[in-house]
């Protein structure tokens, strides 16, 4: 597996007074998801049934903490987790990164990061444990290749993960072991949409398009099409619950969370959600692709978790 972020010394030793590229708090479009104040949900229509299942909790864990660079999201996740890969989200911060905008630069993106390592130093994670991920939407945008070019220089070591990792990463984090067997993972991002699940015991994953698509003056028919297509190779047997992530479907969980639940169930019904299409055109995007899913795949239940995100599966995949 990949080198830590850097060594505790080299914590100490880089020190910048640039400014950062959001506001702490500011939600990631990435997946900004954990602990976030939320209008009250309006009534939920008929197929949403509750989900009944609290994951274990870690028992003497450490903390461990992850950076991640995605093509909109720029967000920080502290967890706690045992020698079991049991976890609970400690901490979670998020900004935007405007990657695939091409809007960010080496200096912005340091200055975000030394924000963020005060706050993982003062959480009291090692410097072992903190790392620096760049998602594979993000890895896809010119800009990406200066940004790494840059923070090497300085000395972090950049993780760049493959779609299928990110995948595996999001299947490891968001499945509960109950349901490897009757379910799948969507992790639906800007940059790409990663799907995975498990056949015969067998990890399998498909990438599909984004909710920035139309940045690449994709046509929405054909993305929708593309992603029924991609996948019909579910079983439906895997599609007794879809668990869902991502920018878009936190937009979808907020219209429909109840109180401080972990987990938020969705509807299936897109309408549902035409308001918060209305002059966004990333969700409007995000919400052709969870169409293109639901037709591919008719999930029995959609659950969408509040804490989960790509890259703690990329801490529960690091030696303990």
């Amino acid at each position: 597996m990949k080198k830590t972020l850097f060594a505790f010394a080299a914590i100490a030793a880089v020190m910048f007074s640039l400014s950062s590229c959001s506001n702490k708090g500011q939600e990631g479009d990435e997946n900004a998801q954990a602990g976030e104040a939320t209008e009250a949900a309006v009534e939920a229509p008929e197929d949403v049934k509750p989900f009944d299942f609290t994951p274990a909790a870690p028992e003497n864990g450490k903390k461990k903490a992850v950076v991640e660079l995605g093509a909109s999201g720029f967000n920080l996740f502290i967890i706690t987790m045992d020698e079991n890969k049991n976890w609970k989200q400690e901490k979670a911060e998020f900004g935007q990164s405007n990657v695939a905008e091409g809007a960010t630069g080496v200096d912005a993106v340091k200055g975000k990061l030394n924000d963020y390592i005060k706050t993982i130093l003062a959480e009291g994670v090692d410097g072992k444990d903190i790392h620096f991920v760049v998602s594979s939407g993000a890895a896809k945008e010119p800009i990406v290749a200066t940004i790494e070019s840059g923070l090497k220089a300085l000395g972090y070591v950049v993780n760049k993960v493959t779609a299928e990792q990110e995948a595996e990463y999001a299947f490891q984090c968001v499945m509960p072991k109950e349901y490897e067997g009757s379910a799948f993972v969507v992790d639906l991002g800007s940059g790409n949409t990663k799907v995975s699940w498990k056949e015969g015991g067998q990890a399998k994953s498909v990438e599909t398009f984004g909710a920035k698509y139309f940045q690449k003056g994709e046509d929405d028919t054909k993305v929708y099409n593309e992603v029924k297509s991609k996948l019909a190779s579910i079983p439906a047997t895997n599609a007794k619950t879809l668990f869902i992530i991502g920018g878009v479907p936190h937009k979808m969980a907020k219209k429909m969370k109840k109180g401080n639940e972990r987990y938020t169930v969705l509807t299936t019904d897109v309408t549902f959600f035409d308001d918060i299409a209305k002059d966004d055109d990333k969700n409007k995007a995000g919400l052709n692709i969870y169409k293109g899913i639901v037709d591919a795949t008719n999930p029995g239940q959609v659950v969408f978790d509040w804490d989960a995100n790509f890259t703690i599966g990329f801490l529960l995949n690091m030696p303990y």
